[in-house]
C-alpha cells in the first residue's frame, strides 16, 4: 500500500477530523482550523454537520458520504484530492470510522498515494473506557453486538474467555436484552459498567456485576435513554484444580510432617504450587 506520495506530488490531503460528541467545547482547535481551511467536508450527514459548522461560523463545501453510498463516492473524491483539493472527513459524532462510515474511501486514498491524516479528538469508546475502572493496558473494541437474539449470544460466547475489557456501543431500545444476554453467557458476576451520555447533561456512568446492573437499569427508565457504550470486564482464568494424585499425597504426608513441610513435598512430586496445597490443607481444616 503507498504512503505519503503525496508529501513529494500536488495532490491534496484527505484529514480525519473527529467532532463532539456532546459537548461542543470538546472539538480542538486543529480541527476548528482544518475545517475552516479544507476545500470539501465529507460528512455522514450534511444536516448535522451543518449545525456544527454554523455554530462555529464556518462556512463550507458539504458532500454525503454515508454507509449506502461510500463506495460509489470514494473514486469522486479520490478525483478530487488528485486535482489538488484538500478534503476533511467527519462523522455525525466523535472520530470517523470508529462504528462510522470512512474506511472504504481511506483505503482508496491511502492506495492511490494520497496522503490521510488523522486528527486526534472526542471518541466515546475512549472515554467511557478512561472512567470506567477496568484494566485499559489491553482492551477489545467490538462495536455493536449483534440485533437478533442468537447472533448476540453466539458473539458473546466467542467473547466469554477473552482476558482483555470489552467495549460494546448499545442502542436504547436493545440495551435490557442485551445485559440480559451478557448475562447468562458471562454470568451474573461479571462487572459491567454503563456509560451513558457522554459529555451531555444526563451523563452518567455506573458499574457493577452485571446482575446488579441489569436490575438498576430496569428501576428507572431513563437509564436506557441516549448513547450507551458498555464496559465488560475481561475473563479472569480460576485456578486450576489441584490433582488428585497430589492431594492424595499431600494427605499422606500429613499424617507424618508438619503441613508446611508435607504441602512443600508434595508439590515438588507432582510439579504442582506450594501455595496452592497449603491453602487447600488450611481450607480442609477450617471446615472439618
Amino acid at each position: 500500500m503507498k504512503q505519503d506520495e503525496s508529501v513529494l506530488n500536488s495532490d491534496g490531503q484527505l484529514y480525519i477530523v473527529p467532532t463532539p460528541i456532546g459537548n461542543l467545547g470538546d472539538i480542538t482547535q486543529r480541527a476548528l482550523s482544518v475545517l475552516q481551511s479544507v476545500d470539501l467536508i465529507a460528512a455522514e450527514d450534511t444536516r448535522h454537520t451543518g449545525l456544527l459548522l454554523q455554530h462555529f461560523a464556518i462556512n463550507a463545501r458539504l458532500f454525503a458520504l454515508h454507509d449506502h453510498n461510500e463506495q460509489q463516492k470514494a473514486e469522486t473524491l479520490l478525483a478530487k484530492l488528485q486535482e489538488g483539493q484538500n478534503i476533511a472527513l467527519v462523522s455525525d459524532a466523535g472520530t470517523p470510522l470508529i462504528n462510522d462510515p470512512g474506511y472504504h474511501l481511506v483505503r482508496t486514498c491511502r492506495e492511490a498515494g494520497i496522503r490521510v491524516v488523522p486528527l486526534p479528538g472526542p471518541c466515546a469508546a475512549i472515554a467511557a473506557l478512561s472512567a470506567a475502572g477496568l484494566p485499559s493496558d489491553r482492551f477489545c473494541y467490538e462495536g455493536f453486538l449483534p440485533a437478533k437474539p442468537k447472533g448476540r449470544r453466539d458473539a458473546l460466547t466467542a467473547l466469554s474467555q477473552e482476558p482483555r475489557t470489552l467495549i460494546f456501543y448499545e442502542s436504547t431500545h436493545r440495551l435490557l436484552d442485551s445485559l440480559a444476554d451478557i448475562n447468562t453467557v458471562l454470568g451474573s458476576g461479571r462487572y459491567v459498567v454503563l456509560a451513558r451520555e457522554l459529555t451531555k447533561t444526563w451523563e452518567s456512568v455506573y458499574g457493577a456485576p452485571i446482575g446488579e446492573l441489569l436490575a438498576w437499569v430496569q428501576e428507572d427508565d431513563n437509564r436506557r435513554k441516549g448513547e450507551m457504550v458498555l464496559i465488560v470486564e475481561g475473563y479472569k482464568a480460576q485456578e486450576e484444580a489441584l490433582p488428585p494424585d497430589a492431594l492424595r499425597t499431600l494427605a499422606l504426608l500429613q499424617a507424618e510432617l508438619p503441613l508446611k513441610k508435607a504441602a512443600a513435598l508434595a508439590a515438588e512430586i507432582h510439579g504442582v504450587k506450594k501455595n496452592a496445597l497449603y491453602k487447600y490443607a488450611l481450607d480442609a481444616q477450617d471446615n472439618g
